[in-house]
């Protein structure tokens, strides 16, 4: 797994003539979903947007998807040192880096570009400025509605006019107060030289007042020096009648123009308030609906992410496990039943060689193996299941029964399970053929993907590898074991005819195990007894007269990390239904055709 970025270390991550992050590209896992699992894909970090395509040959065909990081958030795994989340909203991405050094430039440089992202950061302040005008908010409003222009368009004009008078006033009440400063400039002196003639001329200050007016004599008979006053026009040539004038029309202007304010913000105020409740509304109506989709999401425990897979880390419960098990098995229930009613049935011509063919042992590695095996079934599984077997009849339908015995190691379910059943007008021989055949096994065998012939050992035993179909949470399973067919020679005229067919695993090289499936262990067997009843008179033997006694014995590892309530439940569901389904198949065969014993 490579990757290739622009960058190499901290200090070059941004671009020095720009200042932006720089672009990162580079092979990443990504799990896509729980049948194809992890996949490789080339993922681009470029612009605050990380999007990944299929290769970096397909680059010019568009991208596969892609994540905005402003309000991303990164998680890095708890367990997997190479693995890292990714979540924006509902949305989640699960990659894998090549190695944790990888892992932690990707995390590094994702959260570069978050903290670049968005208006506010520093480079944000560069391309977009620091402030938004008024008339570019009154563009923004005006998108919006017609309506809703011309009202934003007068209440703008008015508080444009409220900003012309506010600078209008200031530069009035800059004047005034320059024009209070030389009155007081001028107050001043005029005091201070009118207190040293007073007090230079206090002796010899004559009674009468000068014809000039400079003195007279106030009311209490002292006199006072007078000076003519400041001329408020004479300073700094400021008229203060007219700036006083002209400050009464500006503040009588902004007053005015507030209350025209007021009262436009009063008329709409009853638009915008039904406008914010219709608003609420649909936010309390959009809440509701999410919370209500939540809750059905977690009813049905449909996750699609790596971490509710099966597996020593899972983190789905075992009562969402088994709810997710039942809910699949369903689903393939009802899609077989439309499978088989749309179905027509292609007769396949599997002629059967004699009884002979199948009473040798043959010649090959797993000889005395099968021979063991054959010895061990007739011995142990025709036993009664009562005594100190500990068999639990668990169902019981009719003439089939199927028993249990709760076995665990190392926390794996390992129950041994034992099924009887009988079925009218067919023959062991029959039974064991097409339960051994595998031309004939897709045609009743429904929780098979698909299975191959690794190694034919003789004409009565063959190596079989198969996988069967994925019922998520749980992992997939395949199983590679020896099948041998075997006719049973009598001991004494009185004992049935018997046929055997078993299936126990082994290993080859041809179909070694992989990360896809988990490789289960088997111990299969299936050993028929044809039972006949005399005809009437000197009738012949009929299918009326035929019944074939199965016993069935399953020893299953499933492997693996599923719960054992889990792997029980299913077994207790699925090997009636396999028995059933398997013995009506038979029949159907077998119906109008001559009886093979």
């Amino acid at each position: 797994m490579s990757e290739k970025s622009s960058s190499s270390g901290s200090e070059e991550d941004v671009d020095p003539e720009s200042g932006q992050p720089v672009e990162l590209g580079g092979v990443l896992s990504k799990w896509t979903n729980y049948i194809h699992g992890w996949q490789d894909r080339w993922v681009v970090l470029k612009n605050n947007t990380l999007s990944y395509y299929k290769s970096e040959d397909e680059r010019e065909y568009g991208c596969r998807g892609s994540l905005c990081l402003s309000k991303a958030v990164i998680t890095p795994h708890e367990f997997d040192e190479c693995r890292f989340d990714i979540s924006v909203n509902d949305s989640v991405w699960y990659l894998r880096a090549e190695d944790p050094e990888h892992r932690l430039q990707w995390i590094e440089s994702i959260e570069l570009h978050k903290a670049e992202s968005g208006y506010g950061s520093e480079s944000s302040l560069r391309r977009h400025g620091s402030m938004l005008s008024l008339t570019s908010a009154a563009s923004a409003l005006s998108a919006t509605s017609t309506s809703s222009f011309k009202k934003g368009h007068r209440l703008c004009e008015k508080l444009a006019e409220m900003e012309t008078f506010r600078d209008i006033l200031c530069r009035q009440v800059d004047t005034l107060q320059k024009y209070f400063d030389s009155c007081a400039d001028g107050v001043s002196k005029d005091e201070f030289q009118r207190d040293r003639v007073v007090d230079e001329d206090e002796d010899d200050f004559p009674a009468t007042s000068k014809p000039d007016g400079d003195c007279y004599h106030n009311n209490n008979g002292s006199k006072e020096k007078l000076f003519a006053p400041a001329s408020p026009k004479g300073i700094n040539g400021i008229d203060f009648k007219g700036e006083a004038i002209t400050f009464k029309a500006t503040t009588a202007g902004i007053l005015s123009t507030m209350s025209h304010c007021i009262e436009l913000m009063l008329k709409r105020e009853d638009s915008w308030q039904k406008r914010m409740d219709k608003e609420l509304e649909k936010r309390r109506r959009v809440e509701d609906a999410y919370k209500s989709a939540v809750i059905e999401l977690k009813k049905k425990s449909h996750y699609g992410g790596p971490d509710y897979e099966e597996g020593p880390n899972s983190l789905i419960k075992e009562d969402e496990f088994f709810d997710a098990v039942e809910a699949a098995l369903d689903r393939q229930d009802k899609i077989e039943e439309q499978c088989q009613s749309e179905k027509v049935r292609i007769p396949r011509l599997t002629p059967v060689p004699p009884g002979d063919v199948y009473s040798s042992i043959g010649a090959h590695r797993y000889a005395s193996k099968v021979e063991e095996m054959v010895q061990n079934h007739m011995t142990y599984s025709l036993q009664d299941v009562g005594g100190d077997a500990n068999w639990q009849l668990v169902i019981e339908e009719g003439e089939m029964k199927v028993y249990r015995r709760e076995v665990e190691e190392n926390g794996i379910v390992l129950d041994p399970l034992k099924a009887t059943h009988s079925v009218k007008g067919v023959t062991g021989h029959e039974v064991c053929h097409y339960f051994w055949d595998t031309a004939v096994r897709m045609d009743w065998e429904t929780t098979i993907e698909n299975f191959n012939v690794v190694e034919t050992l003789s004409d009565n035993a063959i190596i079989v590898y198969q996988t069967h179909k994925r019922v998520w949470p749980a992992s997939q399973r395949d199983v590679l074991y020896v099948s041998a067919i075997r006719k049973i020679l009598a001991t004494n005229e009185n004992d049935p005819d018997t046929w055997l067919v078993c299936n126990f695993s082994v290993d080859h090289d041809n179909a070694p195990p992989s990360n896809r499936c988990v490789r289960a262990k088997i111990n299969v067997a299936m050993i028929c007894q044809t039972l006949v009843s005399p005809p009437e008179g000197d009738k012949e033997i009929s299918r009326d007269n035929i019944l074939c006694r199965i016993t069935y014995v399953a020893n299953v590892n499933p492997g693996g990390w599923a719960p054992a309530s889990v792997l029980r439940a299913v077994a207790k569901r699925e090997y009636p239904k396999f028995l059933k389904r398997f013995t009506s198949y038979v029949q159907e065969k077998t119906t109008g055709k001559p009886i093979l014993f």
